[in-house]
């Protein structure tokens, strides 16, 4: 409220604190600070629904091509979609084989149903699967699968596969602010992306560059001209893969640069990398490895540039309850029965569940137990050590606002 911003303002003035913030920028502060926690909270769980949806359309193979994906964009006609998929039911009937001709039909049938009783595009429009999912011969298990994606569906699509085309879902679920990472010294360079939590190793190169001990026969001066010159092409080979695979990464916010020694000083200062890369380049940090593991020691040494990104606010969350499981055990509760309670008791203040174990009755569930709470709930993935500790103990953990008796 604005009378609670004056008061944090005239504590400002009482402590002879020498700069003075506005009311106007502390508004906008806490505006800011209000709208990302709602949004970023509602994203996370719009992000994990439909990862899993991706991971279970993509396990489908139908016999023959009686897998039905539609994509309908924003704003775009329903009805004129249900009558286009009657024509196509019409149509399935001149299939030669009669049992896959039954499938598409039947298939269709259940997805007009289910069109049916959505009430109109929704606003981001839609995508919805329908098709015999059975992996044994002989049963059929029907099924229909359908979301309102995070982002706007770029593209009207009807198609019938042998899979379930889940190209542009998975385009959006690739949409999030990632951030390169270069681990570099003579020898040897690794060029990754982080993404979210994860980290992709893009590519590892080795130079040609002679140990620093001459062989026989070469001169001082000539050896080190060998050595600075195949340097110099070996930082040009790096700067080629950087340019090749950052330059149009629209979801680039920034690049680490990392190793040993001076190696990694030579090749940000020298004229390797374009002008733009360079204005990206958030730190150069001194990390001891330079292959996939010197990538993951970037991001730990970079934790104070990264801090507000996705993998550092996981590990911050997880180390904090681990900590406090280890100092203070009764104000933190592990597994879904004792969470369960806990929220029941309005006793949670933190929630902290590992992706790749909740279910999607159990995700449903809890997101309307926190919905309108003032819980944090934080979902976090077991791609970094931390989360794999946290999965070891079933994958679901809470710091408490008060102990609780569970």
């Amino acid at each position: 409220t604005i009378s609670t911003i004056k008061n944090i303002r005239n504590k400002c003035i009482e402590n002879k604190i020498s700069t003075i913030p506005t009311v106007n920028t502390l508004q906008s502060i806490y505006k800011l600070t209000k709208i990302n926690s709602n949004m970023s909270q509602s994203n996370l769980l719009e992000k994990l629904k439909l990862r899993k949806l991706i991971k279970k359309l993509k396990s489908y193979r139908g016999r023959h091509t009686e897998l039905i994906s539609v994509y309908l964009p924003p704003k775009a006609d329903m009805t004129k979609l249900i009558n286009t998929l009657y024509d196509e039911q019409g149509t399935a009937t001149n299939i030669k084989d009669k049992n896959t001709g039954k499938s598409v039909q039947t298939a269709l049938e259940r997805l007009i149903r289910t069109l049916k009783t959505i009430n109109g595009t929704p606003k981001n429009g839609i995508a919805i699967f329908s098709g015999n999912v059975s992996d044994k011969d002989n049963i059929q298990d029907f099924q229909v699968f359908w979301i309102e994606p995070p982002e706007p569906v770029p593209l009207k699509l009807y198609r019938c596969e042998q899979k379930f085309i889940t190209a542009p879902l998975e385009q959006m679920d690739a949409n999030e602010a990632s951030y390169g990472l270069i681990a570099i010294d003579k020898g040897e360079a690794t060029v990754g992306i982080l993404s979210g939590t994860s980290i992709k190793v893009i590519k590892n190169l080795h130079s040609n560059v002679p140990g620093k001990h001459k062989t026989g026969g070469q001169s001082a001066q000539r050896f080190e001209r060998i050595r600075e010159g195949a340097a110099i092409e070996f930082y040009k080979r790096v700067a080629a893969v950087v340019t090749q695979e950052f330059t149009f990464m629209k979801e680039l916010k920034g690049i680490l640069v990392g190793g040993p020694g001076t190696t990694k000083n030579n090749f940000v200062d020298g004229n390797y990398l374009n002008e733009e890369l360079k204005s990206k380049i958030l730190g150069v940090l001194n990390t001891t490895y330079t292959n996939s593991f010197g990538l993951k020691e970037l991001v730990d040494k970079g934790s104070d540039i990264l801090s507000d990104t996705e993998v550092m606010i996981e590990k911050k969350t997880i180390q904090k309850f681990l900590e406090l499981l280890n100092k203070q055990p009764e104000i933190v509760v592990y597994g879904l029965d004792n969470i369960r309670m806990a929220l029941e008791m309005e006793a949670i203040d933190t929630l902290i569940v590992v992706d790749s174990v909740i279910t999607d009755e159990e995700l449903d569930e809890l997101s309307k137990k926190v919905e309108g709470t003032k819980v944090n709930f934080v979902l976090v993935s077991d791609k970094t050590p931390e989360g794999v500790q946290l999965k070891g103990l079933t994958g679901f953990g809470a710091i408490l606002r008060y102990p609780i008796h569970t």
